[in-house]
This record gives C-alpha cells, structure tokens and sequence, in this order.
C-alpha cells in the first residue's frame, strides 16, 4: 500500500516525535509518566501525520476506558457556591488536558449513594478521585474492597486503605493564631469547620496548640465552612465574649461572615477584632478589608491528585505514596 493511501502507524508517529514506540504510546494513552518535552511532540506528530488512535481496540485489551470520575459528597449549592470546589476542579482538568482521559462529574447525594457506587465499582471509569468525604462516608470504604483505584482530597479521619492528597491544615492555621498573638491580640476566638472532616479538626488543632504555647484561653465556635455559619458564629462570639479581640475562621467564607456580622455590630476590623480566614480563596482579596488568610495550592492538590491516581491506573499493586502539601500565611488588612 502507497504510503499516502494508509493511515500512520505509531511507529511513525514516534520517529516524526523524536522518541521511542514505548514513549508514544505512554503519551497517547494519556500516561503522566511522561516528560513534558516529549509529550508536546508526540501530541505535535500526531497532528501533523493525522493520526488516529483505535480506542476500541485498546479498550479490548486494556479494559480501560479513559474515563476517571471526580465525585464530591456535597450538595449542589456547596459544590458551586464555593470558590474551593472550582479550583480543585480546574487543577484536575488541565491535569488531564493534552491526556486521552475524560472527566465525570458525580455529587453524591445521600439517596444516590448504592447506585453511584454500583456505577463507579462496574467498570465504567478507570479510578476514582473523592472529595469533601466525611466521617461517617462509606464510599471510600466499598472502592478499596472492589479495587476500584481511588484517591481522596483530604486526610481521612479513620482507617481508609486509600492514599490521600492533603493540606498542612493544622500548620497553616497554627499560623495564623501566632500572627494575632504576635500583634497583640489576646482573646482569639475560632469559628471551626465540619469536625467530621480532617480539615475541620486539623485547623482546630492548630488553633488549640498555638493558644497553648502562649497559656492563652480556647473560645470556640462550630462551623461548616459556609459564609451563613460565619455570621452566626461570630454573633455567638460577641455574646460569649464582648471583649474578644480575634476570630481566625476555619474558612474564608465563614470569615467573609464574620466580617459582615462584626459590621452589624459596629466592630472595626482590624482596630477592634481582627480576622484571619482560610483558603486564601479569589474573593478574599475584594472583602472590605481585604482578608489575611491562609494560602493553600488548592489547584495542585487537585493536579496532585490526578497524578497519584494515574500512578495507580498505570502500574497496578504498586505502592504510592500520601502527598501532603504546604500551607503559609497571607497577610492582607483584616488582621
């Protein structure tokens, strides 16, 4: 056949790349094990030769089907309502970008939950990424004892055989109380987050121990991350303790909250109270003031997390490891 007339072969593709079949291959079966230098010429080869993978084909023999599923245990409203969520979901995507792996995403709603994981354990996606799983979720649980590769967002808070892609959530906030107490502030109240989750309970821990360093007294607040509890957390603060001088919030939307309570209360921040939040989310530079804050790289989490789960999906009943990432403090005008 006239070379014209056939369509190319990856042998070609690879030779155009300027690498090996096995490199080719990796890279348009959307590997990340890959470096990015020769990712882009392969994805350039295949351009320009017009080739076409035969996905039935792989998908016989692999029993792969390029597709992972991101699955949050929030409601709707969380899920787009807050700033969090979308950076996750935008770290995850372009981690997938220029790969042959789609992206499914799934809420799992409390009524849905047998049949999401019937879905999810049957072979309909390559592996699984779990976000915003709370104590008592037995979806991490039945993934591990089907096999089904999964990776979670976030420390779990029990016995999860699952690896997990993580925050330094006690340091951060333990941070951000050594900020006000280094200021001056001697009555730092916190407004916690869900204590069902580990970012709730490692960012309350980080507050308990930096207080105990300095024999400084605990006043605390429940939360749930949302910008509701924020409000009413701090308006129970101002009952329980009309001289506080500090609330960190377990989150930015809690702390955009408690700004707008303490304004209701005719408190100055930073003058009277100051505020910390968490998050270092895109609205916390335009709050009034702009909101000191605790950055974390909430995108590379999500990036991180693809990668461990390709690991996984690539190289069967090999160990990976936990990923834990770094946390510091941004110091705007609230505190």
């Amino acid at each position: 056949m006239n070379r014209r007339n056939r369509p190319p072969t990856l042998e070609e593709v690879a030779e155009r790349a300027g690498v090996g079949r096995g490199t080719a291959s990796r890279v348009i079966n959307g590997s990340l094990q890959v470096s990015e230098t020769a990712r882009n010429a392969v994805l350039r080869a295949v351009d320009d030769l017009g080739y076409v993978p035969n996905r039935a084909a792989r998908s016989l023999v692999t029993q792969l089907t390029d597709v992972v599923a991101l699955v949050v245990s929030e409601s709707e409203d969380r899920l787009f309502g807050e700033p969090f969520f979308a950076q996750v979901v935008r770290g995850v995507s372009n981690a997938l970008a220029g790969t042959s792996r789609q992206l499914l995403l799934a809420i799992a709603h409390e009524s849905d939950r047998g049949r999401l994981n019937d879905y999810l354990s049957r072979q309909h996606v390559d592996g699984v990424l779990l976000l915003s799983i709370h104590g008592d979720d037995p979806l991490p649980d039945q993934l591990a004892a089907r096999g089904v590769p999964a990776v979670l967002g976030g420390r779990p808070n029990r016995n999860v055989t699952l690896p997990f892609v993580d925050m330094d959530n006690a340091g951060g906030a333990a941070a951000a109380v050594e900020h006000l107490i280094a200021g001056g502030r001697r009555c730092v109240a916190t407004i916690t987050g869900p204590l069902d989750m580990t970012a709730g309970q490692l960012r309350l821990e980080g507050y308990t121990s930096a207080l105990a360093r300095h024999g400084l007294p605990e006043l605390i607040e429940h939360g749930d991350f949302s910008e509701d509890s924020g409000r009413v957390g701090a308006r129970r603060l101002l009952e329980r303790a009309p001289g506080l001088d500090a609330i960190f919030c377990a989150s930015d939307q809690m702390a955009i909250g408690a700004l707008a309570e303490l304004a209701a209360a005719g408190r100055r921040v930073p003058e009277d109270v100051a505020v910390v939040g968490f998050d270092d989310s895109p609205t916390s530079l335009y709050t009034s003031p702009s909101l000191t804050t605790v950055h974390q790289p909430v995108e590379d989490m999500g990036a991180r997390m693809v990668q461990t789960l390709s690991r996984m999906i690539e190289n069967p009943g090999e160990p990976v490891s936990d990923v834990v990432l770094p946390t510091h403090l941004v110091v705007r005008h609230s505190g």
